[in-house]
């Protein structure tokens, strides 16, 4: 009977995300499940912001992301489930069909452990043989990380790494097996010299053919040895540059998603530029020069050889080395300033194309089309001009290089014919120390378009320097306040605010309450900093003076992904993404049912034109809603807040664009929706103020009158308050 319990409860737990009735994360909520254990309160809306999930659901290596930030450290483990240490528990088992589970206790002798089911939060107790035939074999430990306190701070720094080399240092290994294939590729090189001296020396003036095949057939070993290295080589520079790619990459467009808009580029073309940098960065860690520079201290060992073999002749590379080196820096500096001038040129150039393109209906409507034109032609032209100048300087490097190099082969055989002459060489070494000379001082010609690479690749690493080194709106340093949901309350404190470059603050010491579930509007004059207040209550920007809170707690100590996951915000400029009507109501809200995303259509008037379209729900939208109507863009952003049903709603000017009836629908719709929430409208439209209750007046970034609506709007019509409307 006990049997046949286990096997129930067992099954119960092996029941996967595809079986069950509503969408449920095994990963995450075990993932929760540990946190709460470990008295580490965290949201699942906090674990998940940002994150590339696969399918809206953790995997395995997302766990161990997540993890992180909640205090955790984690990591995936092979073992099998009998020789799991009940000091590793509470540890995630990670069953068939993606599925998973906690383990808190696991008894040997009594063949039982006790498991918390992430589908109910239940605790089962259940034989460990029918436990068994769902482990897949791995597990996932978790363990509380150390927090360091102010005291310590620039010693973790210093232990954590450097962005970029602390994520090349992971595979460090595999460059170790890199320097140690051209060590040998290096030593076999040496290998056809001494072969070839041997020929002339021995085997010719003796006719020793045994010999020759004896040496022949000892050289091709040494090639095919050599041949397997270079593919080994190769392939472990491109397994490690591709490692070290993908964790940069995701890494550097991480911090640009999670920076603050205070820290927004101006120019959006330059930017992406910025982050094409990475190119550079990317060719440099994963092609051949990675190799010329591992190859370039083996000239050494050359040098060491034809001193062996030639004596004196060794001068002759010794005098051609300073020659390309001295030449190399000589242009260092001219190189480094084109370098920067064709990268700055090329963001420039990226700017003028993205802001032509994204305002093509814009500037054919003013016939500005010459003016782009012109502007285009002068980025062009300025590129050209020093990409020109990066590439005479490179080019002049491997000339110069070439040259010495040639001349290096000519010096060493008129030195060599007199040391023959003199009976101190033979011809062979002659000829060995000929094809020396050349392998050792080819990774020397190199050298011009190694520094051309590496500028490129110093200027790219300086260039995102400032993309990683912004700040974050989420410090991993920092411990936020679980609020998964709020009562409605808002209170500024003499709230100031300037954008960046601004002198003249937007908002000035401005203070107010907004009670929970009360439905105030805020109007004033365009520019009186309306839509700024809305920014500072998403947590959007920060306020240079005073504090907001939201329920009695400053937003600056609460998780922006908690935040916004609890407000409802409508823009005043919608912003779509290339998909579908239906992919852009639930872009926010992925595990949204079609049954919310009608609901939350029919509310706010999207139904209206997605019923006539052949396609529905699966119309396209285009390029930033490029094929609908600005009211119909709206109604999606409208749509987007409705479909979460937050307990907060900032509408900003809701309506825009849309016509008087479909206006007026919405009104209705929104009025019915919102009862019982908190109502914070933006809006110069009078007939959108039948929404709310009170009205807030700004002017100039101050507030001038704050109260009822009908004593608002009578002082207004009698004129004791200024405003447009």
């Amino acid at each position: 009977m006990e049997q046949a319990s286990s096997q129930t409860e067992i099954q119960e737990l092996g029941e996967g995300p595809a079986e069950s009735a509503s969408f449920c994360d095994p990963l995450l909520e075990s993932l929760l499940i540990i946190a709460r254990i470990e008295h580490l309160p965290i949201s699942e809306t906090s674990l998940t912001a940002g994150l590339p999930l696969i399918n809206e659901r953790l995997t395995p290596k997302l766990f161990i992301r997540s993890a992180e930030r909640a205090g955790l450290s984690a990591k995936v483990i092979e073992r099998p489930l009998d020789q799991i240490s009940a000091l590793v528990l509470p540890a995630v088992l990670l069953l068939e069909n993606n599925d998973a589970c906690v383990l808190t206790k696991l008894d040997a002798q009594s063949g039982k452990a006790e498991v918390l089911d992430p589908h109910s939060n239940g605790k089962n107790v259940v034989d460990l043989s029918v436990l068994q035939e769902r482990y897949s074999g791995y597990s996932i430990f978790c363990k509380p990380l150390h927090r360091y306190d102010e005291r310590t701070q620039e010693i973790k720094v210093r232990q954590k790494g450097h962005w970029f080399w602390g994520v090349l240092g992971r595979s460090w290994r595999i460059y170790r097996d890199v320097l140690l294939a051209s060590l040998f590729i290096n030593l076999f090189a040496i290998a056809n010299p001494l072969f070839v001296m041997n020929v002339y020396d021995r085997v010719v003036p003796n006719e020793a053919v045994e010999t020759l095949w004896v040496l022949a057939i000892g050289v091709a070993t040494v090639y095919f040895f050599d041949l397997v290295l270079k593919l080994l080589r190769g392939y472990f520079i491109e397994v490690a540059g591709k490692k070290s790619d993908v964790l940069l990459s995701a890494m550097i467009f991480e911090r640009v998603l999670g920076a603050r808009l205070e820290d927004k580029p101006m120019s959006v073309g330059s930017f992406a530029s910025q982050l094409k940098d990475f190119e550079s960065v990317r060719s440099f860690i994963t092609s051949s020069t990675v190799t010329a520079f591992v190859d370039l201290p083996f000239t050494i060992l050359f040098l060491l050889v034809i001193f062996y073999v030639g004596g004196p002749l060794v001068l002759v590379p010794l005098a051609c080395i300073p020659i390309v080196i001295g030449y190399a820096l000589f242009i260092l500096k001219p190189l480094r300033q084109s370098v920067e001038e064709t990268m700055q040129s090329s963001a420039q150039k990226n700017s003028t194309l993205v802001e032509a393109l994204a305002s093509l209906e814009t500037v054919k409507g003013l016939g500005a089309e010459g003016r782009v034109q012109r502007a285009w032609e002068k980025s062009v032209g300025h590129l050209a001009y020093w990409g020109q100048k990066s590439r005479l300087l490179s080019n002049s490097a491997v000339t110069v290089a070439g040259t010495v190099v040639q001349l290096s082969s000519v010096a060493v055989i008129v030195a060599g014919v007199y040391l023959i002459a003199e009976k101190e060489l033979t011809m062979g070494a002659l000829i060995a120390c000929v094809m020396l000379t050349s392998r050792a001082l080819a990774p020397l010609s190199q050298l011009s378009s190694l520094l051309v690479n590496f500028e490129q690749t110093v200027t790219a690493l300086e260039s995102l320097e400032t993309i990683v080194d912004k700040a974050q709106e989420r410090d991993e340093e920092k411990t936020f306040i679980k609020r998964p949901s709020f009562s409605g309350e808002v209170r500024f404190n003499k709230v100031s605010f300037a954008y960046p470059g601004e002198e003249h603050p937007s908002i000035e010491t401005v203070s107010f309450t907004i009670k929970p579930r009360e439905r105030v509007a805020i109007i004033g004059r365009m520019g009186s900093g309306k839509t700024t207040v809305q920014k500072l209550m998403m947590g959007l920007f920060q306020p240079t003076a005073g504090s907001v809170l939201i329920d009695g707690i400053d937003i600056q100590q609460l998780d922006p992904a908690d935040l916004r996951h609890g407000v409802g915000y409508v823009p005043q400029d919608v912003s779509l993404f290339f998909g579908s009507v239906k992919d852009n109501i639930a872009y926010g809200t992925p595990h949204a049912t079609d049954q919310q995303i009608v609901r939350a259509a029919e509310h706010s008037g999207v139904t209206g034109f997605v019923n006539k379209h052949p396609m529905g729900f699966q119309r396209p939208v285009g390029e930033r809603g490029a094929f609908l109507s600005g009211g119909q863009r709206q109604s999606i952003g409208v749509a987007r807040a409705l479909i979460k049903d937050p307990s907060i709603y900032l509408l900003d000017e809701p309506s825009t664009g849309m016509d008087n009836s479909t206006e007026a629908k919405l009104k209705q719709n929104l009025m019915q929706v919102t009862q019982g929430k908190t109502v914070i409208l933006v809006t110069h439209k009078t007939s959108l103020l039948d929404l709310v209750d009170r009205i807030i007046v700004l002017e100039n970034g101050k507030l001038i009158a704050d109260g009822s609506k009908e004593s608002v709007l009578d002082a207004l019509k009698k004129g004791q308050i200024r405003v447009e409307q």
